[in-house]
């Protein structure tokens, strides 16, 4: 079982330089190692007090949307066996103060930046990523698991061709390395990941959260105001395991990021040898905030034991 205590950093110094031994590359970006943050964990203002920023592979900042996002009301969050289930809303100050402050405060800690875009319709999607087309991130990661107006109301990550149509509209608007973020919460992953791939995606991270949700037994209602919520944590790591392994099965040539369920070198190394380029770390990073460097640091060790697999990542490619 893996120890989530935050003192066996204490010998470890966050701050200090590191020479990273083992690189990635996803989709032409260069990665100092292969561990991110994911996004809706990451928030630089809270961890930069814990750790350097830049001696991760990537930051994923929490999405942005075209105007300021309060979230759902009430109750957002429900604990889970091996899990959290959550419907904060994707709660954000929108896309003009995140270039005004939380870019560049990233960018001038030396950051890799990947901004996650959100948006309820193709048009709002479309004006966040104009107004980033030619900011400072490095990439971009669209969220395509917002409830979507132009697409009936669900998700446009679980219809091929609404997600076509959206990714195709995008693609015209930004030269920069666009990620598309993928559902599990769909029949078969792999035609979703056709679909944004096909239509111009340069990369693909997955998962995002599975649907779920908790009842008060004192009241016979759901806990959570909103009724269900995303469920993450270590009870969603199989699923995206094998996520990463269907899609790379059918698109090998494709980076993907793997997501879910990340709370140790060893399970970030179970995602590499699955097919994924890099990983994210997402939801072991609320209940330990230096989660994120750990798992890159432990990662790093398993991969010295791995020349094969390092030097294949280091060049941009996959184990399978």
């Amino acid at each position: 079982m893996t120890d989530m205590n935050p003192s066996h950093n204490d010998d470890m110094n966050l701050y200090a330089p590191h020479q990273w031994r083992h690189s990635t590359v996803v989709a032409g970006v260069p990665w100092k190692n292969p561990v991110g943050t994911a996004s809706g964990t990451f928030q630089y203002a809270a961890v930069r007090y814990f750790y350097d920023v830049s001696q991760l592979g990537a930051v994923s900042t929490k999405g942005v949307s075209p105007v300021p996002w309060e979230g759902n009301p009430g109750v957002r969050t429900a604990e889970s066996p091996a899990g959290t289930v959550n419907a904060v809303g994707l709660q954000n100050p929108g896309v003009d103060t995140y270039l005004v402050d939380e870019l560049p405060k990233l960018k001038a800690a030396g950051a890799t930046v990947v901004t996650n875009v959100a948006g309820h319709s193709d048009d709002e999607y479309a004006e966040v990523v104009a107004k980033l087309a030619d900011c400072d991130a490095d990439m971009l990661e669209i969220n395509v698991s917002c409830p979507n107006v132009s697409a009936g109301g669900i998700s446009v990550g679980t219809d091929p061709v609404a997600l076509s149509r959206l990714i195709t509209r995008l693609r015209k608007l930004t030269d920069k390395p666009m990620i598309v973020k993928l559902t599990p919460n769909v029949t078969d992953i792999t035609l979703i990941a056709r679909a944004a791939v096909e239509s111009g995606a340069d990369a693909l991270s997955m998962i995002n959260t599975l649907l779920g949700m908790r009842i008060d037994i004192n009241t016979g209602e759901p806990i959570i105001e909103h009724v269900t919520g995303g469920l993450s944590g270590p009870a969603v790591f199989p699923v995206g395991l094998a996520c990463v392994w269907r899609v790379r099965s059918v698109l090998p040539d494709v980076p993907i990021i793997g997501i879910g369920g990340i709370d140790s070198g060893e399970k970030a190394l179970e995602y590499l040898y699955a097919g994924a380029n890099a990983v994210e770390v997402g939801g072991a990073a609320l209940l330990d905030p230096t989660a994120p460097i750990r798992v890159a640091r432990e990662l790093e060790l398993l991969l010295d034991e791995r020349p094969d697999l390092a030097h294949t990542l280091a060049k941009g490619g996959t184990w399978r």
